[in-house]
């Protein structure tokens, strides 16, 4: 839809007004403004954010931030987006005793600024489908179970054409640890339309437990991931390394890794897609076997074509220490991998 904004100074914001007014007829938001502007030296590098309050289909808060697009004159060369291109938004259900009267928890505002801090900071944008670990709770000091977020389509504010350019609204969503699995095995969209009965307009509930613990939702989970495969084309490891003798190429991965790749592996290649290892400076590629080009390897990167064969052995891998034959010329060498507190102290080891 196109936004029509008399007011020259602040086309940007006006248009992200416009697209909350039909939602929120009659309902003045709380607005959390940034005290010091980020080009002043501020350390937030949102303008601001503001907080609607909806009682249905739960009661909840819906934050919608202001900054990542151009909210002002148009200053990018790119006509065509607005800024970055898109804001975020989050829904967080209320916890008992709070109204369209309470002021909001603080913590999502701060999480919003600290991804607005790695988008300006990086110039890497998200889009629909992303996800990231947020390496423990989305709020910290809790002992909620959502330690992953995922970024999809906010279902009620749907992408628009502004003054200053295209402007789509991604939503950030609380994932647990077994939910964020299923997305790698498949992918975000997928994962979060079957959940999204269980967790309406994909609001995030701090006390919630796994949603896949319903055994209807997790085999609705798993046919998709084998009827589509998975979308994850990377994978980090924190082991990664290989030698060659004989004729014989031996890849080095850590226990914690081994159940991820072999499970990936199948979902990847069987569905014609590759499946990329990276760690540091040094990426490995598995190819389909039906790929057009020969493996290949060098110091820091190598290509492997994999059969089906290969796939069925790849499936077998313990978790556990030792060398195991893929193929003819490729064996996995399993090694333990330290898990480490924050202070760096081994607290458990796999394999």
């Amino acid at each position: 839809m196109q936004d029509d904004i008399d007011d020259t100074d602040t086309p940007g914001w006006d248009a992200i007004n416009a697209a909350l007014a039909p939602l929120y007829a009659g309902q003045t938001p709380q607005h959390f403004g940034t005290a010091l502007p980020y080009t002043l030296g501020g350390q937030d590098p949102l303008d601001g954010i503001s907080v609607y309050w909806a009682d249905a289909p739960q009661p909840h808060w819906h934050y919608v931030t202001y900054g990542f697009s151009e909210l002002y004159a148009k200053e990018s060369s790119d006509a065509q987006v607005s800024g970055y291109g898109f804001e975020l938004t989050f829904r967080l259900a209320a916890s008992a005793g709070e109204s369209a009267g309470s002021t909001p928890p603080v913590w999502p505002m701060n999480l919003l600024q600290n991804l607005a801090r790695y988008v300006f900071g990086s110039g890497n944008v998200f889009e629909d489908g992303h996800h990231l670990n947020a390496n423990g709770p989305i709020a910290l000091e809790t002992d909620t179970r959502l330690c992953h977020l995922a970024f999809v389509a906010d279902p009620q504010l749907p992408p628009r054409d502004t003054t200053n350019g295209h402007l789509q609204f991604l939503q950030l969503v609380g994932l647990t640890d077994e939910e964020m699995e299923a997305i790698k095995r498949w992918s975000t969209r997928g994962v979060l339309q079957v959940l999204q009965p269980a967790m309406p307009l994909w609001i995030s509930d701090l006390h919630r437990g796994n949603l896949l613990d319903d055994p209807v939702l997790a085999a609705q989970v798993q046919e998709g991931s084998q009827r589509e495969g998975s979308t994850t084309g990377m994978l980090f490891v924190e082991t990664l390394h290989w030698r060659q003798q004989d004729g014989v190429t031996t890849l080095v991965l850590g226990a914690g890794q081994v159940h991820s790749v072999a499970e990936l592996l199948g979902l990847r290649l069987r569905h014609g897609k590759p499946l990329e290892l990276v760690s540091g400076e040094r990426q490995w590629t598995f190819a389909p076997g039906g790929a057009e080009a020969a493996s290949g390897i060098d110091d820091d990167s190598a290509y492997w074509v994999l059969d089906e064969a290969g796939l069925q052995a790849a499936a077998a891998l313990p978790a556990q220490r030792g060398v195991y034959p893929l193929d003819a010329a490729l064996q996995i060498e399993v090694v333990p991998t330290q898990l480490r507190d924050g202070k760096g102290n081994v607290i458990r080891e796999i394999g």
